[in-house]
């Protein structure tokens, strides 16, 4: 990482000298100047990461750099110098953005060390704006169908709120997605997006899970653990396939929902719980509350807004703007070329009916780009890895008994495509796949892809 850069504008030229070269003793790079119009031009062209800034200058003052600098929106931090100062100034300057004021003559102990927590702070503030650009590409809603454009304008409207939302929708069809799109669209975007998946834990874990116990809670528990609602506070908390909570955690989800208040397990004291709860389903819960398996107060708590994603075969005009967008992932990620898809079967893509949604659109072509050689998809290309068309199918070239011969066939061809991209070179080979070397050896000799 290359220095910070350092601007320092100061009428006095001693003050700029001495500055400009102990900044420079300690690895910064410096530029200087010498009134506040030449200062700003230095900003907007050294884009410097501070700007050492005095107050009293000819032509335009410090407060006046300041004021224009924020009209123009320039992506600085600014120390404030001055040898005749007021209150009312200082005031002033922070209120402008400013993230000190010293008194000339200014101590170079007290500058070297602001401009180290300035600049430690700039970093990760960068850094986490970096990464929310990268999420919010990552979870990027695709598709201009009638029905994702009314999905993409309820999450647009209940993002900026509060209000807890219920997703429902069949599986596949992007609930997490839009649980993740409400939350780093909201207030709450450079906090913690927590999701549980209600279906996927023990029953009798549950409880521990999402609120955390005590000390002594369990057997052999020898100190207290926080649960998800801890983990999410000031951020997001997102419940995916709600409807399998038990009724006992829906009473305990249903407190923090009404008074932002729970108890961990084996504890007395109350927990205040700062989080927005987001919540998915693929069932219908309607039924489940007639059933007596989910509480009618929870579902209106968590309804205040909802949201239905479509299944991909209401959306059909969505199909290949998705698959242009995964193959686009699939190539970045996996090296590959880009494949076309032929006429016919293109048009056998659009006549299937997709019953696992954009999963499983997803899944089908991470085998078309692992397992298919050639850059155009022909019709039997889409047999071979294994999506019924035309009432036939085909499982990856040959009936296989049980999921491990699968597998392996899977291993056996996806080692064999990934070698060859690698012109043969197996240590290549064995670190673009993260697999030791000598394991990637065996495999090899496994498969006979050594001959």
């Amino acid at each position: 990482m290359l220095p910070a850069k350092i601007l320092i504008v100061d009428d006095e030229a001693p003050i700029r000298t001495v500055l400009s070269a102990s900044l420079l003793d300690e690895g910064y790079r410096v530029d200087t100047a010498a009134d506040g119009i030449s200062g700003l031009e230095k900003i907007k062209t050294f884009n410097p990461d501070v700007v050492l800034l005095d107050i009293w200058m000819p032509d335009m003052d410090g407060i006046g750099v300041l004021k224009k600098a924020n009209e123009l929106g320039l992506n600085t931090e600014f120390i404030i110098m001055s040898g005749h100062g007021t209150i009312d100034t200082a005031v002033q300057a922070t209120r402008l953005g400013a993230w000190d004021f010293f008194e000339k003559p200014v101590s170079l102990e007290r500058i070297l060390i602001l401009l180290k927590n300035i600049l430690n702070l700039r970093e990760e503030r960068l850094e986490k704006k970096a990464l929310l650009s990268r999420l919010r590409k990552n979870i990027a809603i695709i598709g201009d169908s009638p029905a994702m454009k009314a999905v993409k304008e309820r999450i647009a409207k209940v993002a900026p709120t509060e209000s807890w939302v219920l997703i429902v929708g069949e599986n596949g069809t992007g609930k997490e997605l839009v649980a993740n799109n409400i939350h780093f669209l909201s207030q709450r975007a450079s906090r913690q997006f927590v999701e549980i998946n209600c279906a996927g834990i023990p029953e009798d874990l549950m409880e521990s899970e999402l609120f955390g116990f005590e000390k002594g809670a369990f057997a052999g528990t020898l100190k207290a653990r926080k649960g998800k609602v801890d983990l999410a506070s000031g951020g997001t908390l997102f419940l995916n396939e709600v409807t399998a909570l038990s009724i006992s955690v829906q009473k305990k989800l249903l407190d923090v929902l009404s008074n932002g208040k729970f108890t961990r397990v084996g504890g007395k004291d109350l927990v205040g719980a700062n989080v927005r709860v987001l919540a998915a389903s693929s069932k219908n819960i309607r039924s489940e509350i007639e059933a007596g398996r989910f509480l009618e107060d929870l579902y209106y708590r968590l309804n205040t807004i909802p949201i239905e994603t479509p299944p991909l075969w209401s959306r059909m005009d969505d199909l290949f703007s998705l698959i242009n967008h995964f193959s686009d992932q699939l190539t970045k990620s996996g090296g590959y070329r880009t494949k076309t898809f032929s006429e016919e079967s293109s048009a056998l893509l659009k006549e299937y009916r997709w019953p696992g949604n954009v999963r499983e659109l997803y899944n089908f072509l991470e085998r078309i780009y692992i397992l298919v050689p050639e850059d155009r998809v022909e019709v039997q290309d889409l047999l071979y890895v294994g999506l019924p068309v035309g009432g036939k199918k085909i499982s990856l070239d040959m009936e296989v008994s049980d999921f491990r011969q699968a597998r392996a066939q899977f291993e056996r061809e996806y080692l064999k495509k990934k070698i060859e991209e690698n012109n043969g070179n197996i240590s290549k080979t064995a670190e673009s796949i993260g697999l030791e070397r000598s394991y990637l050896h065996r495999k090899i000799k496994t498969y006979g892809l050594d001959h």
